[in-house]
């Protein structure tokens, strides 16, 4: 069973990695990807990530479970922030833990292409005093066809 968890609260992906690792058995390989809030352009003030509760954990559950069959992991990790946000702080985390390296990486790259085009979360950037929603990108879609 896979742990996801959608908060608002910051969190230290060290000490993340070290519980996730800590419990897992029969692994010879643990991946892990944090993401930050990137500053594209100098000039990004602040990101607001919105999302439905409930929802979003049960899509994002649905997606690890998947991952979890497709590459036989011992475990997965999936942290996603919502609320406001400034450039360099973390926004989500992706932890997978499996017999073999090659199906750690896979899966943690499958589960963070995932999260990047399909995740239910609504992305706003603020800069300067204007606020603009942030649309899905070609090439994150594109990521996906891989799968």
């Amino acid at each position: 069973m896979p742990d996801i968890r959608v908060q608002e609260a910051v969190f230290a992906p060290g000490k993340e990695l070290d519980a996730f690792t800590d419990v897992q058995s029969g692994a010879g390989a643990v991946v892990s990807f944090t993401g930050v809030v990137r500053d594209d352009g100098g000039n990004l003030d602040e990101m607001m990530i919105e999302h439905y509760p409930g929802m979003t954990e049960k899509a994002l559950a649905k997606i690890a479970e998947e991952a979890e069959t497709r590459w036989s992991l011992a475990g997965a990790l999936v942290i996603h922030r919502y609320g406001l946000m400034r450039p360099g702080d973390q926004i989500m985390m992706v932890a997978t833990a499996a017999r073999h390296r090659v199906h750690a990486f896979e899966a943690a790259e499958f589960l963070m292409d995932y999260l990047k085009s399909r995740a239910p979360f609504w992305k706003q950037e603020r800069r300067g005093g204007d606020t603009t929603w942030v649309a899905a990108k070609d090439e994150d879609e594109d990521a996906l066809t891989r799968w």
